[in-house]
């Protein structure tokens, strides 16, 4: 068994989660900048035996596809063109980066120290969408149509 990554995306930052090799725990990884993420994925990925990509959907309230999609679509095919056997799933990320700043806040962590390192919520949010596709393996997931 290998370990499930977790992306939440963002234009200028991106946070990262995975899990054990085992897939028992979702643990927060890194946020990397976002133009060098594609060279992160290419030497992590298979150092650490990632089977799986899980990256957070967009979507609003009502369904439809937020804003941040045109960037998260480009993103996806290029991470398929870059590696094609790996299998990726999208989770639906609404209510991710709320409950990630909430949980961030109600970490303890101070108001300076979370103003300077506005990745962890990012990274946060990642482990929220990969705690979210360990409950529901498969609940509300959307594969990725390859091109």
């Amino acid at each position: 068994m290998g370990r499930i990554l977790s992306i939440d995306y963002g234009r200028k930052r991106t946070g990262l989660a995975v899990t054990d090799p085992l897939q028992i725990v979702a643990n927060g990884l890194t946020t990397v900048a976002t133009p060098h993420l594609e060279a992160f994925l290419t030497d992590y990925i298979p150092r650490e035996g990632v089977e799986m990509v899980v990256v957070g959907f967009p979507r609003q309230m009502n369904g439809q596809m937020s804003e941040s999609w045109r960037w998260v679509e480009p993103f996806l095919h290029r991470l398929h063109r870059l590696m094609p056997e790996m299998p990726i799933r999208l989770v639906d990320e609404r209510f991710t980066s709320v409950l990630a700043q909430q949980v961030v806040r109600e970490s303890g962590i101070g108001k300076r120290t979370r103003e300077k390192n506005k990745g962890l919520v990012d990274e946060v949010s990642a482990t929220i969408i990969l705690q979210t596709w360990m409950e529901t393996r498969r609940g509300e997931e959307f594969p990725l149509k390859k091109q």
